[in-house]
This record gives structure tokens, sequence and C-alpha cells, in this order.
């Protein structure tokens, strides 16, 4: 038999969570439920968005959240502090937001003190928004939280395959697909 065929059709072992049980049976059901989907790709796609959203909902209860912010307020802080004043388009671009989702960020962050908008000399046109000194101080403290729940998420994993796994994520991340969509 096949190893594709052999794990679409083995059950799932009693001792896994409900969730991995639960994708090794939606992985089990793809070639009856959608013949042409290969199950490796959609094993692959559903692994990574649940891990993706169980890391977002934890980083945002134990880090963000008591802190009164967002996993993408706190990304738009993050990328100031790493990059200082920066014109929204850019920051948006960065932060994979659209651009009226990081003004609702910003507003929020500037009403809370955390970020100001500002003018520069040169072309009074040009807006920046920049990291506040309350705003500086409270990224570098919420990222320290931060990192020590990304630790102890990716403790499962010998450093070589965190180095691999991230090898792996940033060549997805580069060939992304585009879209013709007008609105993307």
């Amino acid at each position: 038999m096949h190893e594709n065929e052999d794990r679409a059709t083995r059950p799932a072992a009693p001792d896994l969570p409900p969730d991995l049980r639960y994708a090794a049976h939606a992985r089990a059901r793809m070639p009856e439920l959608a013949p042409d989907a290969d199950p490796d790709q959609f094993e692959l796609g559903y692994l990574l968005l649940h891990f993706a959203y169980m890391l977002l909902t934890d980083l945002e209860s134990s880090v963000h959240r008591p802190r009164g912010w967002t996993v993408p307020g706190f990304r738009v802080m993050f990328k100031l502090w790493v990059l200082g004043p920066t014109q929204p388009g850019r920051l948006a671009e960065l932060s994979v937001m659209s651009r009226s989702a990081l003004t609702n960020a910003v507003n929020t962050l500037e009403r809370d003190g955390l970020v100001e908008r500002r003018r520069t000399p040169e072309d009074k046109r040009a807006v920046f928004v920049a990291l506040t000194a309350r705003g500086q101080a409270a990224v570098a403290e919420a990222f320290t939280a931060h990192a020590e729940r990304e630790s102890a998420w990716f403790a499962a994993l010998a450093p070589d395959a965190r180095a691999e796994l991230t090898t792996l994520l940033t060549r997805l991340i580069a060939a992304r697909p585009t879209t013709d969509r007008a609105d993307a």
C-alpha cells in the first residue's frame, strides 16, 4: 500500500488530542469528499492554519489582551520599534493589513498614547507613525512576555528543526501565489 493511502485509511491514534484526531479524520475523508484534492496538501494547510490560530489565540489571551491590545496592534508597535517612524502605507504592507485596518489600529494605539502621527519638515504632506516614549517602553516589556510564550510553543522542536521550519516557511512566504483580484 502506498504511504499516502496508508495514512489516509488508518484510524487516528486514540491518544491524540481531539483536534488532531479530527485533522486525521478529515484527511482520511478527502478522497471521498474531494477526490481531486491532495490529502497531503490539505493536511499541511489545515495543520499550519490550526497551529497559527492556536498560537495567535494564546499570544492574544496571555500576553496582549491583558495589556489592552490585540495581536495586530502589537505587530504594528513591534514594527515601529524595529523600524522607527514609518509611513502608514509601508506599515500596512509589512503588517499584511489593509490600510483601513492599519488606520483603525493606529487610531486605537494613538488614543492610548502609544503611537503618534508625525509630519516631516521636508514634506508637510508626508505622515509617519512613531512610537511615543510610553509606547517604546510598553512594546519592549510586552516583547519579553511575547518571546517567552513563543519559546514555550517552540520548545517541542530542537534548534535544527526550528531552523528548518523557519527556512521552509520563508520559502513558502517568498513563493506565495499572486492573486488576480482587483481588491487585493
